[in-house]
């Protein structure tokens, strides 16, 4: 799908989806616990959908209906070869991996995309070592045998999706565990985001510096009713929007107290010289004096492309640094982060582990290829909020991924 942006600034309301994070985290929790769970989630996005089709595959009975799931707890699996159609979902694979020999199902995971080419070691290894046989191929990944307790060790600067898996699957084996976690620990926010999920669920740990002792045989407890707060990954587009607009734009559905790593949009635009305004509808971000910064993305990954365009219309070098993961993402998105700049008349430099750009004060427009990266897609659409042209993204589909009615939200339908 081609999708044509118009230039110019934009203001206006935007309510964001539910965190995919969050709701990933609730679901799967909620297929081992006890009894049935409704999840409050706005916006279905790609990912969701897989992770639900794979709880369903592995024994459970969850159905969407519009924004409530139901989710009714697996409670034997099912004979055979379980089917896993986890799509371009990394958080779906690497959080099922482990859960998969937690159950001692028999298993085959469809990737699509470049999912099937991003890493899975050290975690595939520790899982081995466990119990667990894992067959990869250049299409599927196999898994059977069982999961056991024991002592698990594994490097803070790979993952945290590796370690988020673990702490959801290690409390249902049948023995205690531990789970250290050495070296830096990058993305620290989003294994906070699981440890909160956990506690709700009433799964037990203790945790000594970043080594968790985790007692087996336990189950999950759930209120009958979860509601899974805005995503600031997706907000991060219309929050940077508004660093480019004179009126300003306001997003809602946010929890100010979240513990959401990419929260941290908020201190960074501030630091460019946005205009951020706290209000009783939301958040309002509005143009200030843009002045390039340096930003350090080893927590904050995924928003980086978004403020690699605040970048481009500040004045002044911003440098991106310690974003080597960008290049094991839906794309490389250290290439085309720079690609999208540059292909708009900005200036971009890639470096190994990340980023320079050189800010203009704004970009002329141009065609975009989404490089199918629903975030690459949704910063070329925030990137036309400072060209003199119009904004062409061939790939516009990609960003049902993440965010299904971003090209339906009201923001776009006029330059206001």
């Amino acid at each position: 799908m081609i999708k044509t942006i118009k230039s110019g600034q934009r203001s206006g309301i935007v309510k964001v989806p539910s965190s995919k994070s969050q709701a990933h985290r609730a679901l799967i929790i909620a297929a081992l616990a006890e009894d049935e769970t409704n999840i409050i989630c706005d916006g279905i996005s790609k990912d969701i959908e897989a992770t639900v089709s794979c709880l369903n595959a592995l024994g459970a009975r969850i159905n969407i209906h519009g924004k409530v799931i139901s989710v009714f707890p697996l409670r034997k699996i099912p004979k055979g070869v379980c089917r896993l159609e986890c799509g371009e979902s990394g958080s779906t694979l690497r959080f099922l991996l482990p859960l998969v020999g937690a159950l001692g199902a028999n298993a085959e995971f469809f990737p699509k995309g470049r999912l099937i080419n991003r890493p899975l070691a050290p975690l595939d290894g520790e899982l081995i070592r466990h119990g667990m046989k894992i067959e990869k191929t250049d299409e599927t990944i196999t898994c059977t045998g069982r999961l056991s307790g024991g002592e698990y060790r594994l490097a803070g600067n790979v993952s945290s999706q590796y370690i988020s898996g673990l702490l959801m699957a290690l409390p249902i084996v049948g023995e205690d565990s531990t789970l250290t976690v050495t070296g830096e620990v990058q993305s620290e926010n989003y294994i906070k985001m699981t440890e909160d999920a956990m506690k709700i669920a009433g799964l037990r740990y203790d945790k000594t510096g970043w080594t968790y002792h985790i007692p087996g045989l336990q189950k999950p407890n759930l209120p009958g009713r979860c509601i899974v707060e805005g995503d600031y990954s997706s907000a991060s587009f219309f929050l940077c929007m508004g660093a480019f607009s004179e009126k300003g734009i306001t997003v809602s559905g946010l929890n100010p107290s979240s513990n959401q790593g990419d929260k941290q949009i908020l201190k960074l635009l501030s630091q460019f010289g946005a205009n951020i305004t706290p209000c009783e509808r939301g958040i309002t971000v509005s143009k200030g004096s843009l002045t390039g910064i340096t930003i350090d993305a080893s927590q904050i990954p995924d928003i980086i492309p978004p403020l690699c365009v605040v970048a481009a219309a500040a004045q002044g070098e911003t440098h991106i640094v310690n974003a080597g993961r960008l290049r094991l993402k839906e794309s490389d998105r250290i290439a085309t982060t720079c690609a999208l700049i540059n292909s708009l008349g900005g200036d971009a430099c890639e470096l190994p582990e990340g980023i320079v750009i050189h800010g203009t004060g704004g970009l002329k427009g141009g065609k975009v290829d989404s490089c199918n990266d629903h975030r690459i897609a949704m910063s070329a659409a925030l990137a036309a909020s400072i060209c003199t042209e119009d904004v062409v993204i061939d790939g516009a589909e990609c960003v049902a991924k993440s965010y299904p009615r971003f090209w339906d939200e009201d923001i776009f339908k006029d330059n206001n």
